[in-house]
């Protein structure tokens, strides 16, 4: 049976004799429900009409002949046709032709009424079938667009959750980042400092100009710094790329967020939309328009994968800090431990020099002395050696007197003898006192000599001290601590 759309019809009635020409057109009666709003849009083409206007509009109120009331007279014993009698009436049927008649049109009344019963009733079980399936389905809609709510929830919990989660790993890897550069730009002081003492220590002087222990640690540690330098750039740019793949799953979390907001937004205005809702509207052949772009499977398995992708993204960056984290306390270790085996070298170094200073000294100390002691002397000896000059010359002066004695006068006495013995032992004397002038005046010249390389190497000293004391230990005091190398 048809119900929806189309005109009702009962299937059980006499076939429908065709309409006479004193009916109206159908195309005119269609015309006449242009404007009348059927349950259907495609109601619209044909209204509803009953084959019982058919069967009543299809009697002819004319008179039909005596042959067809009839059938069973000849047409020799039909009674004549009067025109009119004494009482002016017609007399064209009997009183059981009308009552014939009265019956057959009860008759027909009573089977009309009974098929307009069976008809109402099955017209009142198609309504009610047509509104209890358009309430199962439009009630199936609504729990299909319940459960997609649900679903979209569901996802936009998980989408919110690892949005939160990718957030918070972000920031946690961006000030990583803010620590690794303060690090990077933190390792160029300690850096010039080191090239600085290198530089200082090229300005001593003499024997103390060595490669020393100091001078190896130092070299060391600029060695080291670079290479924490290198390995803390290469972990900045790793950490770089891996803020741009968190940025990229962040920004596909956000934009599936904002789909699953607006779906949400949709489906629940869909949701609770009823038949008495207001912004309900007809839109033909909408149901043939199939928008689409992805089934439930492909769906949920696209937001799967932007989480998926956020989760490894966040398990990269968590690693990454984490080595990120272990590199900056490794670093900041090795360089610390570099600088603080500089600084005891330092220390041993400034030390030492300290010592051969006191030692040059001590030692220049004890030259002088014995120069003013040696210088001293010399003067004795040089005012010995003029006495014994004296004396000489006074013993010579006697010879030469006593040579000048007369003839026999000449004798070798006793005087004789010890003059000439006296003048022997002065000469012997003073030829020793000039030997021991001239080795002290030696002897003086190489305590001068060690004066002067002492002073010369006690400069050195003092230069060498004041290098690595002064300067040296002076920059390295303002070296950066473990705190601030952490990037803290």
């Amino acid at each position: 049976m048809e119900l929806y759309g189309y005109p009702l019809k009962a299937k059980f009635n006499q076939p429908r004799p065709p309409p006479p020409k004193v009916l109206p057109a159908t195309s005119t009666m269609t015309a006449s429900y242009k404007n009348h709003i059927p349950c259907h849009p495609e109601s619209l083409s044909m209204p509803w009409m009953p084959n019982s206007y058919y069967r009543a509009a299809a009697l002819n109120p004319t008179l039909s002949p005596l042959t067809e009331c009839f059938p069973g007279l000849p047409p020799t014993r039909i009674i004549p046709f009067i025109s009119e009698g004494p009482g002016g009436a017609f007399r064209r049927h009997t009183l059981d032709d009308w009552n014939r008649y009265n019956l057959a049109n009860y008759k027909e009344s009573e089977t009309a009424r009974h098929s307009a019963e069976r008809l109402r009733a099955d017209l009142t079980r198609a309504i009610q079938g047509v509104h209890q399936r358009a309430r199962s389905s439009q009630g199936e809609s609504t729990r299909s667009l319940g459960e997609r709510i649900n679903d979209i929830e569901y996802w936009k919990s998980e989408l919110c959750h690892e949005l939160d989660a990718m957030i918070r790993e972000n920031n946690s890897l961006a000030d990583m980042q803010k620590r690794l550069e303060r690090a990077l730009a933190d390792t160029e002081g300690p850096f010039q400092v080191a090239h600085k003492c290198l530089l200082n220590r090229e300005k001593r002087m003499g024997i103390d100009l060595v490669n020393d222990d100091v001078e190896k640690q130092l070299v060391t540690e600029i060695a080291i710094i670079r290479s924490c330098r290198e390995r803390l750039q290469k972990c900045l740019d790793m950490v770089n790329s891996q803020l741009m793949c968190n940025k990229e799953a962040r920004q596909e979390l956000e934009k599936d967020l904002a789909d699953k907001q607006m779906g949400h937004h949709i489906d629940s205005k869909c949701h609770q939309l009823k038949d008495t809702s207001r912004d309900i509207h007809f839109f033909k052949g909408v149901e043939r328009i199939d928008a689409t772009v992805s089934v439930p499977e492909t769906w949920a398995r696209f937001t799967d994968n932007n989480i998926f992708r956020s989760q490894s993204a966040r398990a990269a960056s968590a690693k990454l800090r984490a080595g990120s984290e272990s590199l900056l306390m490794g670093t900041a270790d090795e360089m610390w431990r570099q600088f603080s085996r500089v600084n005891d070298a330092f220390t041993s170094r400034i030390t030492e020099i300290a010592n051969a200073k006191s030692k040059i000294q001590t030692h220049l100390a004890k030259t002088r002395q014995e120069i003013f002691q040696l210088e001293t002397k010399i003067q004795v000896i040089q005012k010995t050696i003029k006495d014994k000059e004296v004396q000489l010359k006074v013993a010579q002066t006697r010879l030469d007197e006593r040579t000048r004695r007369p003839n026999v006068e000449l004798c070798r006495d006793a005087a004789q003898i010890r003059l000439v013995q006296e003048v022997n032992d002065t000469t012997e004397t003073l030829r020793n006192l000039h030997q021991c002038l001239r080795a002290s005046e030696d002897m003086l010249q190489m305590l001068v000599r060690s004066k002067g390389v002492l002073e010369q190497d006690l400069v050195v000293k003092n230069n060498s001290l004041f290098i690595d004391q002064e300067r040296c230990m002076g920059l390295r005091k303002s070296y950066p601590g473990t705190v601030r190398i952490l990037g803290y």
